[in-house]
């Protein structure tokens, strides 16, 4: 059986403006291709269906005009055969997008991309480098002071307060103190006992065996001039005061529990096990003063 006739569906598109024309008559029209070639085999005259004839102005060229400031064209998009349209139709037109910009967009970037970050590299490596390490030093300059600073403020709290350092030496004029008396002072928070002794109170401080005693010391030991005794007044058993110039030694005595000392301050009788104690103490001769402490 014969097949009928082609079928042609002509639709117009319009072109860019273009001055030019190739050698054939095809007219240029930047960034599209007129050429309408569908999928098969040769077209029987010899140049296959890879590329078009160079001698042989292509059929489309005689549809094409140019009217007003445009080019039309009018082309078969598509033939399709009858065996798949019916009888009753052997062609279907199928639209075609043309564009006729010269300039084809760009793809927009894929979210999966890696970014180019080449223009971030440095062109000289050793003033790159250099300048990490001044960060780096600078950085740990920085956190060492704020750390040293922490830590001074830290320990500043720990620190004895005003009041405290302010007794932590006590001065006493020796020339307040007239021969065989007491004075009682305050040292740190505890009673300070300075006596200024006679002769004979030293005599009879010496004369002492110390293997007699439950706290072996001498009264050497335990002065530094021999008519200035300083000790704190401080009972050793449980922390009384004890009173001057009592008890059966002539030194003192702790009504509390019944503690005697001499007068080298010496445990002689009574529960108390020590000596009363012997705080730091210096001579300022030059203004005749005693500084505890």
């Amino acid at each position: 059986m014969a097949l009928p006739a082609r079928a042609i569906s002509f639709k117009p598109y319009n072109l860019a403006v273009t001055t030019r024309t190739l050698p054939s008559g095809v007219p240029i029209a930047p960034g599209i291709s007129l050429y309408a070639k569908g999928y098969g085999v040769d077209h029987g005259h010899g140049h296959g269906h890879g590329a078009a004839r160079s001698d042989v102005p292509p059929s489309w060229t005689s549809g094409v005009r140019l009217g007003g400031s445009n080019f039309e064209s009018k082309t078969p998009l598509l033939t399709i055969p009858p065996f798949l349209m019916g009888e009753s139709s052997c062609t279907a037109p199928v639209s075609r997008s043309v564009h006729t910009s010269s300039q084809v967009p760009a793809p927009s970037p894929s979210p999966y991309a890696v970014p180019d970050w080449s223009h971030y590299k440095t062109e000289n490596p050793s003033m790159n480098r250099a300048f990490s390490y001044f960060m780096v030093g600078s950085m740990g300059l920085l956190g060492a002071s704020a750390a040293k600073a922490t830590i001074t403020d830290f320990l500043a709290t720990m620190a004895a307060s005003a009041d405290v350092l302010a007794l932590a030496k006590v001065e006493v004029s020796m020339s307040a103190i007239p021969l065989a008396k007491n004075v009682i002072i305050k040292w740190r928070g505890k009673p300070v006992f300075v006596r200024h002794r006679t002769e004979d109170e030293i005599k009879e401080a010496r004369s002492v065996n110390i293997k007699t005693l439950r706290d072996p010391q001498t009264d050497e030991d335990r002065v530094k001039r021999p008519e200035w005794l300083v000790m704190l007044g401080v009972c050793t058993h449980l922390g009384c005061v004890p009173i001057g110039e009592s008890g059966d030694y002539g030194g003192w005595f702790c009504p509390c529990h019944g503690s005697h000392y001499d007068i080298s301050g010496r445990a002689r009788k009574g529960p108390a096990p020590l000596n009363l104690e012997v705080p730091p103490y210096d001579f300022n001769d030059a203004e005749e003063k005693i500084i505890i402490g």
